[in-house]
């Protein structure tokens, strides 16, 4: 095959699998309850790891450099995010208080035990999560980029071997 043809085949593809699309399968179902409970102590584990990744940061002081300072900020971002996801799985999954039903593709019923529209509204934004944890892999990126910029050969006037 020419490389045209081998071309022309994957982008038949990628517009296929566009138009066509099947069950995306991006959430993951735990398994009882013990699923949820090994589920929550690793989010507990993740918050408190970024908890000492930024206490090491500033006890270093290394946020004064730019990309540690964006590490810094991505942590945050990160405990913010495991925060919410704590708080939605203990909502739906460990306690039980949201049910959540799917009426069509477009609309959703949220229901909790105690009939409050302020549980709903707090379930509702905290599963607006990506709106955490999107920011803290962007400024994750951005910092491990300024700090290979700032280490390359270039940067420090040397050359490599």
């Amino acid at each position: 095959m020419k490389g045209s043809s081998k071309s022309t085949i994957f982008l038949g593809v990628i517009c296929w699998i566009a138009v066509a699309p099947g069950t995306a399968l991006a959430t993951q179902g735990h398994g009882g309850i013990e699923g949820v409970y090994a589920h929550q102590i690793a989010h507990l584990f993740f918050l408190f790891s970024m908890g000492s990744l930024i206490y090491w940061l500033r006890a270093r002081k290394l946020v004064r450099e730019p990309g540690w300072r964006l590490i810094q900020y991505s942590a945050l971002f990160f405990i913010l995010w495991n925060l919410d996801t704590l708080t939605v799985h203990a909502l739906d999954d460990q306690f039980k208080i949201i049910q959540v039903q799917s009426l069509d593709p477009w609309h959703i019923q949220i229901t909790d035990a105690f009939d409050n529209n302020r549980i709903k509204v707090l379930y509702y934004l905290a599963k607006l999560d990506h709106l955490l944890c999107v920011p803290a892999l962007l400024f994750l990126f951005g910092g491990l980029k300024r700090l290979l910029q700032d280490n390359s050969p270039a940067a420090s006037g040397g050359s490599r071997a």
